[in-house]
């Protein structure tokens, strides 16, 4: 039990800003094993942003709220995936070999790719919020922060980490993952889900699955497997279609009726 205590404080302080205790050390073979935590960090950054969320709504109206609950999201994680994401934008648009798409992933410069990327997915992950009624949002963060994470979690499970520890701004999530790591992974990563008692919940999967299927396709073909900052990219393009996948699905449902 202390074991698996010490591995989720890694994921914790790997993967959010949120204090830890002092004897929690960056353990390579913890930070390793980490990644069955990285779907039940999305509990609590979701957590996060949903009391953000319920707490300012009703003082200062939706769209205020939903800004707010945006910005908790970004603290809470450092922007570490919001970077990531700006990363592999400016990588994978101005990077034409491998190697110097890997180089331009290193650099801590943000490019125009970079910046337009970011500005865009956040416009987009707003309007979509926006669309979701009040007593969904709440379920709907929990969901959707743990299941893109669990998206990415599938990238580390069928591809390969492509740096060399040496030649990264961080360390990788996972070299590997075993079964054992990966069912818990996938419990954190559906169990959310539940809280809408729907089966239609389900349509919702759609768009972040074809998504990480593509990505998984599209890393492979130009760098032979994922970084750090893939991962990353992964977690927040499928969180953004996990919204817009809900929206849809509540439009043609409100159509159909």
């Amino acid at each position: 039990m202390r074991k698996q205590i010490e591995i989720f404080f890694t994921a914790l302080m790997f993967y959010t800003r949120i204090p830890c205790p002092k004897w929690v050390t960056h353990d390579a073979e913890n930070l390793n094993k980490a990644t069955r935590y990285f779907p039940f960090i999305g509990w609590i950054v979701g957590g996060v942003c949903a009391l953000v969320y319920m707490g300012t709504e009703f003082f200062l109206g939706a769209p205020i709220a939903i800004l707010l609950s945006m910005i908790a999201g970004v603290l809470t994680t450092g922007a570490f995936h919001e970077d990531g994401f700006a990363d592999v934008c400016d990588a994978f648009g101005g990077g034409w070999t491998k190697q110097k798409i890997l180089d331009i992933m290193k650099d801590s410069r943000v490019g125009a790719y970079g910046a337009i990327g970011m500005i865009l997915i956040l416009l987009l992950k707003y309007t979509s919020l926006s669309a979701i009624p009040f007593s969904q949002m709440w379920m709907v963060l929990l969901a959707a922060h743990s299941f893109s994470r669990l998206c990415a979690v599938l990238i580390v499970i069928t591809s390969q980490y492509v740096r060399e520890n040496d030649d990264a701004k961080a360390k990788p999530l996972a070299k590997s993952i075993t079964v054992y790591e990966t069912i818990p992974a996938g419990v954190f990563g559906l169990a959310p889900l539940l809280l809408f008692q729907r089966i239609e919940i389900l349509y919702a999967l759609i768009l972040p699955l074809l998504a990480t299927f593509f990505l998984r396709r599209y890393f492979h073909k130009w760098i032979g497997g994922y970084t750090g900052d893939c991962l990353g990219a992964t977690q927040q393009v499928t969180e953004v279609l996990f919204y817009l996948g809900l929206v849809a699905f509540w439009k043609i449902e409100f159509i159909l009726l």
